[in-house]
């Protein structure tokens, strides 16, 4: 990682589980990135949610393609945003969460992912709080497997 991504904390799974949850999240740092590499039980969306706020207060579009389709899609006013992508094959996405302290300003989320050799998805989305962000739970209806990993960088001022 670039020097100016600093580890804060990293999840590598021992067990089985549907979320994963970095708590207690600094406020030192400009922007959070969110790292996910594994694999679960089936084709789905990795979902975000900051400081378990179930509120109405996430939007986000997507664009998706697998190489011959593309599909858009977007939704308003969720109690979550379902910006990542889970596989049975390896899945990888990047979360950029942008001014996560600030508490002038709405959440931007960014970001990327991809299931090895079939599908990549692009996605911006908003989370409509002025809270600074604490905490950060991503979640999947599908089981995430033994060996993936979850790690959390926070990018440091220049």
């Amino acid at each position: 990682m670039p020097s100016t991504y600093e580890p804060i904390q990293t999840n590598t799974l021992g067990s089985t589980t549907t979320s994963v949850t970095f708590s207690s999240i600094p406020s030192t740092y400009t922007d959070l990135i969110i790292v996910f590499s594994g694999t679960s039980n089936a084709l789905d969306s990795l979902n975000i949610r900051f400081n378990g706020d179930t509120s109405a207060l996430y939007s986000r579009i997507i664009i998706s393609g697998n190489g011959s389709t593309t599909v858009s899609d977007r939704e308003v006013s969720q109690g979550s945003s379902g910006i990542g992508l889970t596989s049975t094959t390896q899945s990888d996405t990047t979360f950029q969460v942008f001014n996560y302290s600030n508490t002038t300003t709405y959440k931007t989320i960014l970001s990327r992912a991809n299931v090895s050799a079939s599908l990549v998805r692009g996605c911006a989305g908003v989370y409509r709080s002025t809270s600074a962000i604490t905490s950060v739970t991503l979640f999947s209806s599908s089981t995430l497997n033994i060996g993936s990993t979850f790690t959390l960088y926070g990018i440091k001022a220049a």
